[in-house]
């Protein structure tokens, strides 16, 4: 069941720079379609992540959430440019330190370094709740944010939970620059182009629907999904897309929501109706 995927055109919304789901499709045979959503800038405000991450070195904090793994990379990349890298690792590993997923934990892992924690759910909800298990009264949290998305709830509820917020945005997004890709992406699922489209998180769902609208692709988006199979990594991606009307019909079993398990959903589903 697992060579279900060779030759098949699979549309995925990842960056370049998150090579693995594409990596792993190739190595089942897909013939990978890639459009990414956005471009990734560094931070316009350099000296602003410089600054918090001389705090971390000089005085580690307690507790230290890690929301993409994207985001940690850049900061790694601001290090090495202020020749803090040794300083700054050693600084790294004091901290307990808490995961919104996998991807977070395999930057960590680059480093030599492990997440004490990792979120049962890939969200902010689900670092709410993974801190709320935790006593932090009085604790320095540091925190790494990522764009397009609202943090007040989830700053707002660590507050609650009696901890100091050091917070640090360390790159941001080009949405525009990525519209002609989405504008082709859109046409080639429209022609029957592409045999599944797979998204692995939730920012990729709103996107594509958002920049569909933007560029009066709505409709035929949505006539498009409802011709060709949609893959979700889990039901908050699903939950997305269905708030737009669209459903998933590949997605994995067991709560097993990661890029494996996706794929081998995405084999048996072929398998079924080869």
């Amino acid at each position: 069941m697992t060579d279900k995927l060779k030759g098949r055109r699979i549309l995925i919304l990842e960056t370049r720079e998150e090579a693995q789901f594409s990596r792993l499709l190739t190595e089942q045979g897909a013939d990978v379609v890639h459009c990414p959503m956005f471009e990734i800038h560094d931070a316009p405000d350099a000296r602003a992540v410089e600054l918090w991450i001389k705090r971390l070195v000089a005085d580690p904090f307690d507790e230290l959430v890690l929301m993409t793994g994207e985001g940690l990379r850049r900061i790694m990349k601001v290090v090495r440019q202020i020749d803090l890298e040794a300083p700054f690792v050693a600084a790294l590993a004091k901290p307990r330190k808490v995961a919104r997923g996998p991807k977070p934990v395999r930057a960590l892992r680059e480093l030599g370094l492990e997440a004490e924690i990792i979120a049962e759910k890939p969200t902010s909800e689900g670092i709410a709740e993974a801190l709320s298990r935790l006593d932090l009264k009085g604790h320095r949290l540091g925190l790494q944010l990522y764009p397009e998305q609202d943090h007040s709830k989830l700053l707002a509820a660590i507050e609650t939970m009696g901890a100091q917020v050091d917070a640090v945005l360390p790159y941001i997004y080009d949405a525009k620059a990525a519209e002609p890709n989405i504008a082709a992406a859109i046409e080639s699922l429209a022609t029957g182009g592409i045999d599944c489209i797979a998204l692995t998180s939730r920012g990729q769902a709103r996107r594509l629907l958002d920049a569909a609208k933007a560029l009066q692709l709505e409709v035929k988006l949505k006539e498009a999904l409802k011709r060709t199979p949609v893959a979700s990594v889990g039901p908050v991606v699903s939950d997305e897309l269905q708030a737009f009307g669209i459903a998933t019909t590949i997605y994995p079993d067991n709560n097993a929501f990661f890029m494996r398990p996706l794929i081998a959903a995405m084999n048996a589903h072929f398998a079924r109706t080869a």
